[in-house]
């Protein structure tokens, strides 16, 4: 593997995936829906709230992707997996 390298040049901004973000959504979302189980009297009244409505994607870690242009001086370098 010594020879790998990427075969599209895109790489993401500011941190390397949107993981932790998303398990904080997601924790979030089941204490929201615990909450809102919890103050329902009976099950017909039950309105799970949306990820939506929990979580703001634009406060995630990582902020999109971006191209890595032939022209940056460490091109080869970030081309290496």
């Amino acid at each position: 593997m010594s020879r790998s390298y990427r075969h599209s040049p895109f790489m993401g901004h500011c941190s390397h995936s949107d993981k932790p973000g998303k398990i904080l959504a997601n924790r979030a979302l089941r204490a929201a829906t615990r909450q809102a189980f919890s103050d329902c009297r009976d099950f017909d009244d039950f309105i799970a709230p949306l990820l939506r409505e929990v979580s703001n994607v634009w406060s995630f870690p990582k902020d999109g992707k971006g191209r890595i242009k032939k022209s940056w001086p460490d091109y080869a370098k970030y081309m290496r997996k």
